[in-house]
């Protein structure tokens, strides 16, 4: 019956992960995901224009730029001063970006300009059925006053695809693919034939209003849009939202892969999906928090603030207004500090007595490419959360941070990792450094073992899934205690 109960419960927290994978295919998605995921759970919104007003036992989230998003619970018992556990991921994945002008058109080709967005295993994206989502800057007019708002928006059947050449016109091309990401690596939109058949409805359904002087201000701004992009693709974003072309002020959009996350394996032990980094992370980590606050009694005895921030731009280095280089997670430390005490010291003293877990996938150990792992340090499928550690300090963990990650692994009988890349190869890096640098938190580096990260499809254990969501769940609960218990600075 136990051996039941778990394995239910493994297929609730999968479950729950594929769904939150395939409804956002974009940061801007992801962070609309867990705003419903919290307001559902009793989390309340707070702005970061307007003061806060803060009560100990309450839960609370706000978004910067709606692709970051900072959630907290706070402990009844908690005072200003006391520390925050948290635990911080990412929401964006390596993409292709539509430019600011799309429109390209050649060979009697409509094409659509795309920019590279991180570190991706490009060679993946070629023949992949492609879809299109993001956010859309929209003009609004009522009662003759006008304003300007965002609007999500996903096209979800395949509109593009980047066709590869074929071999026989590129005999030496498994010698080694290397496609150039300016000139041959543009989707495909439609053909020029195509695209004129419809010109006709395409330029009269933007330009309809009841007075002229409406007409040639719409005619103006269908003007300004059909020089950039492609009016068959402003169509296609106008008959998503339910708006009119010419009220297309501007967007950010990417390419996305229409093919959903699904379980999969012969024994259907493993997770294929696109954005896996860091989506996997982000879910398990808000669930954990939503879970570990969502009774009555959760935060009674609790002395500190749960926290989980996910983050934009981790992939292009995080300095951005809304990236971990950000004073973003200073401002939530501050504001909570200051809403139960004014005096600046109590800050200080709170991010001493703070902890961060940096929560970012981690390369589990391919089997056709075992001589790229350490020998000792071989991250396995199944084999729980790993702690990575980088003596250059391209990860954040220590002796101490890594200890408390894994008493509270071995308290729980959870499984956990150790990975340390080879001295002959360069190591990646997470939020992590960035954060423990720039504020001055302990933090631990840790993320579920995957292969394939970068590309378009990524894949990892489903155990993972539910070891990763149990272990930061229980590091919610248990920090203050634990913590209580350990002594370095005396």
């Amino acid at each position: 019956m136990a051996k039941d109960a778990s394995q239910s419960e493994v297929s609730s927290v999968v479950s729950h992960l594929i769904d939150f994978l395939n409804v956002s295919p974009t940061a801007f998605h992801a962070v609309d995901e867990a705003k419903k995921q919290l307001r559902s759970a009793g989390y309340s919104q707070v702005s970061e224009r307007e003061d806060w007003k803060l009560e100990a036992g309450k839960k609370y989230f706000f978004t910067r730029n709606h692709s970051t998003i900072v959630a907290f619970a706070i402990g009844k018992k908690y005072v200003a001063g006391n520390g925050f556990h948290m635990v911080g991921a990412h929401t964006d994945s390596p993409c292709l970006k539509l430019k600011p002008v799309t429109k390209v058109a050649k060979g009697g080709y409509l094409e659509v300009g795309v920019q590279t967005y991180g570190g991706g295993l490009w060679h993946t994206w070629f023949d992949r059925d492609l879809a299109v989502a993001g956010r859309v800057i929209i003009r609004e007019e009522k009662d003759g006053a006008v304003s300007y708002s965002h609007h999500l928006v996903r096209i979800e059947e395949p509109i593009m695809r980047i066709p590869t050449l074929a071999i026989h016109l590129d005999r030496d091309v498994n010698d080694g693919f290397k496609a150039n990401t300016q000139s041959h690596l543009l989707p495909v939109l439609a053909t020029s034939i195509k695209a004129d058949l419809s010109k006709v409805v395409s330029e009269n359904g933007g330009v309809e209003s009841g007075a002229q002087t409406d007409k040639k201000e719409a005619d103006k701004r269908i003007v300004t849009n059909i020089s950039k992009h492609h009016m068959l693709l402003l169509q296609l974003l106008a008959s998503q939202i339910g708006c009119k072309p010419d009220d297309i002020c501007d967007f950010e959009l990417q390419a996305c892969d229409t093919q959903p996350s699904i379980i999969a394996g012969a024994t259907k032990e493993f997770i294929f999906s696109g954005r896996l980094d860091n989506l996997c992370m982000s879910f398990c980590s808000l669930k954990a928090l939503i879970d570990s606050t969502s009774s009555e009694s959760s935060l009674e005895d609790e002395t500190g603030v749960r926290l989980v921030a996910l983050f934009d731009h981790e992939e292009v280095g995080s300095n951005s207004a809304q990236g971990a280089g950000s004073p973003v997670m200073l401002d939530s430390l501050s504001r909570i500090t200051d809403s139960f005490g004014p005096d600046s010291k109590l800050l200080e003293k709170a991010i001493q007595r703070s902890f961060l877990v940096s929560a970012d996938m981690a390369h589990a150990l391919h089997p056709n490419y075992m001589d790229k792992h350490e020998d000792n340090h071989q991250p396995k499928m199944h084999g729980g959360l790993v702690i990575k550690h980088n003596a250059n300090q391209r990860y954040a963990t220590n002796a101490v941070t890594s200890f408390i990650f894994k008493e509270i692994a071995a308290k729980h009988k959870l499984p956990v990792q150790e990975f340390v890349v080879r001295n002959d190869m360069p190591c990646g890096s997470t939020i992590g450094p960035i954060l423990a640098s720039g504020v001055g938190i302990r933090t631990v580096d840790v993320g579920a073992p995957q292969l394939s990260m970068h590309s378009i499809r990524e894949m990892c254990a489903v155990d993972d899934v539910k070891h990763s969501y149990e272990h930061f769940k229980a590091y919610f609960q248990e920090f203050s205690h634990l913590d209580a218990k350990i002594t370095v600075d005396v």
